[in-house]
C-alpha cells in the first residue's frame, strides 16, 4: 500500500512526533472530502507551523560579489548576489514557490514570489534595483496557507494554494505589470477556475491544489494533490489563458506531488510525439500517457527500495534521465548529506532502481530543475546547489557553484531556500526563501556562464552588472 506523506513532514522534530501514516497534505479538511479518516491533527497542525516560520532580518548593503567563499553574510562558489527583497516589502507572509516571466515586448524581467496569502510581482530587470510592481492576494474569503506554487504560460501566471477552500487555480494577465505608474498595486486575477468536481459529482467548497505543472508545448496544466482525481493529475484545457477548461483526470496512482509532463522526443520511440507525464508520486516514479485526456494510461510505476518521499524531479534535454529528490530520506534514514537520485528512462514501462548521489553536507532537498548537463537545487538550509551531471547512469556528479541562503546552519530542517527558477536568459537565477523573501543572484562561475551562452544563444546578454 502506498504510504502517503506529504511536502512539509516535520523533520528535526523528537520522532515521537513524526508519524509514519500522516498525511501532511491531506488535511482535515479535504479527509472529510475524501470520505478518509485523517489520522493525526495535531500532526496537521505542527506541519504548517514548521513551514510559516517567522522572517528573518537581514541588513541588505546592495549587491555583493562572491569574494573569498562569502557575498555579504552567504557563503558562496561561483554564485553572487545581485539583488533583494524582505518579505515585508512583498506583502508578508512566509515565502513559497517562485517563477519568472521575460515580457518579449518590453524585454523586462519579472520574479512572481509566492507567499503564504498571496504572489507578489517584482520588476527585477535591474537585479540591483527590484521594484515591487504589486500584490495578487487571495481571493476574497479565502485564507492563508503555507502553499502557493504558480507557473506561466503565453503570458499569463497560474496560481493554485493548498489547504485553503475555494482558492481554485487563479489566472492573471501579466501584461497588466506593463501599466503600472505607481506601484505597489494590489491586483485581481483575471479568471478563477472553481472547476475541481468531486469523484461523486456532488458540489463541495474545497477547491484547491498542492501543486501545478504546465506543459507550455500543449497547452495544458496539470494541478496535483488536490481533492479531485483521487490527488492525482487534475488536467485543464489552458490554450486559451483566461478560459480554463477541465480537460481529463489520472487517479489510478493516487496521490501526486509533483509532474513534469513533456511532448515526448525521448529514446523511447514507441512515444514520440506522445504527451508523457513524468509524477513524483510520494513512493514511485509513475509514468502516464496523457494524449488522450480523457483515457489516460498508466506506463510504469517505478519504486525503489530505499524510497521515502517521492518529492520532484527534471528530465535531462535528451529525456533520457529523470533527476529527481526524496524529500524526507535525509532524515528518515540518517544520511550524511543531500541524496539525489537519478532515473535511466529509456524504456518508459522498464525503469531500473535509480543511482543516487549524496552531496558533501546535511539538507532535505525540494524543487530541481535541468538545464543542459546541470541540475539547479534548492536545498532548504543550503539554498541554492548546483550540479554537474558527470555520468547520469551512475549519478556521478560534481558541485560546481552554489550560494548559501540560510547561513546560520546547515541540516535537515525545512527553512531557507524553497523554490529556484533558472530560465532566465541573462544568466539572472531567483531563488524564493521561506525566512528571508526573494533572492535574486548572478552566476558567474564560468562554465554556468558558458551553458547559459550555449543554451540562450545570442539571446545570452552575459554577466551584466
Amino acid at each position: 500500500m502506498k504510504r502517503l506523506f506529504c511536502h512539509g513532514l516535520l523533520a528535526g522534530l523528537a520522532p515521537a512526533l513524526v508519524v509514519t501514516s500522516a498525511w501532511a497534505c491531506f488535511t482535515s479538511e479535504r479527509a472529510a472530502v475524501l470520505g478518509v479518516l485523517h489520522p493525526d491533527i495535531e500532526f496537521e497542525n505542527l506541519a504548517h507551523a514548521m513551514h510559516a516560520a517567522e522572517p528573518i532580518e537581514y541588513a541588505y548593503r546592495g549587491p555583493a560579489g562572491c569574494i573569498n567563499g562569502m557575498s555579504d553574510i552567504f557563503p558562496c562558489d561561483g554564485i553572487e548576489l545581485a539583488g533583494w527583497l524582505e518579505l515585508p516589502e512583498l506583502g508578508g507572509g512566509s515565502g513559497s514557490d517562485s517563477w519568472g516571466w521575460k515580457d518579449e515586448q518590453t524585454g523586462r524581467y519579472y520574479a512572481l514570489m509566492g507567499r503564504s496569502n498571496g504572489v507578489a510581482f517584482v520588476d527585477i530587470t535591474d537585479p540591483a534595483d527590484p521594484i515591487y510592481i504589486g500584490n495578487l492576494p487571495r481571493p476574497a474569503g479565502v485564507g492563508s496557507s503555507v502553499w502557493t506554487d504558480l507557473k506561466t504560460y503565453q503570458d499569463h501566471a497560474f496560481i493554485v494554494a493548498d489547504s485553503v477552500n475555494n482558492h481554485g487555480m487563479l489566472v492573471f494577465d501579466l501584461t497588466r505589470l506593463r501599466d503600472v505608474a505607481t506601484p505597489p498595486v494590489t491586483f485581481s486575477a483575471d479568471a478563477q477556475y472553481l472547476n475541481f468536481e468531486f469523484a461523486n459529482g456532488s458540489p463541495g467548497t474545497h477547491h484547491e491544489a498542492h501543486n501545478i505543472a504546465i506543459n507550455t508545448a500543449s497547452g495544458f496544466a496539470y494541478t496535483t494533490g488536490g481533492n479531485t482525481c483521487a490527488g492525482g493529475l487534475h488536467m485543464i484545457d489552458i490554450r486559451t489563458p483566461t478560459q480554463p477548461e477541465f480537460a481529463g483526470c489520472f487517479s489510478a496512482d493516487g496521490y501526486t506531488h509533483d509532474v513534469q509532463c513533456v511532448v515526448y522526443s525521448g529514446p523511447d520511440e514507441r512515444y514520440t510525439g506522445r504527451e508523457i507525464c513524468f509524477a513524483s508520486n510520494e513512493d514511485s516514479l509513475t509514468i502516464v500517457d496523457v494524449s488522450d485526456k480523457e483515457s489516460p494510461v498508466q506506463l510504469g510505476r517505478h519504486t525503489y527500495a530505499s524510497s521515502e518521499y517521492t518529492h520532484q524531479g527534471w528530465l535531462t534535454p535528451d529525456q533520457r534521465w529523470f533527476v529527481t529528490d526524496d524529500e524526507l530520506d535525509e532524515t528518515r534514514q540518517g544520511l550524511p548529506g543531500t541524496r539525489t537520485l537519478v532515473f535511466d528512462v529509456a524504456l518508459l514501462d522498464s525503469v531500473p532502481a535509480p543511482a543516487e548521489y549524496i552531496a558533501d553536507g546535511p539538507s532535505i532537498d525540494h524543487n530541481q530543475y535541468v538545464l543542459g548537463n546541470y541540475t539547479f537545487q534548492a536545498n532548504y538550509r543550503r539554498g541554492l546547489r548546483i550540479l554537474r551531471l558527470d555520468d547520469p547512469a551512475t549519478a556521478d556528479l560534481t558541485e560546481v557553484a552554489y550560494f548559501d541562503t540560510y547561513p546560520a546552519s546547515d541540516g535537515n530542517s525545512f527553512q531557507g531556500a524553497w523554490n529556484v527558477y533558472p530560465f532566465f536568459d541573462n544568466g539572472t537565477v531567483l531563488v524564493s526563501d521561506i525566512n528571508r523573501g526573494l533572492f535574486v543572484l548572478r552566476i558567474v562561475a564560468p562554465e554556468v556562464v558558458e551553458l547559459f551562452g550555449t543554451i540562450y544563444a545570442d539571446g545570452f546578454e552575459g554577466d551584466q552588472r
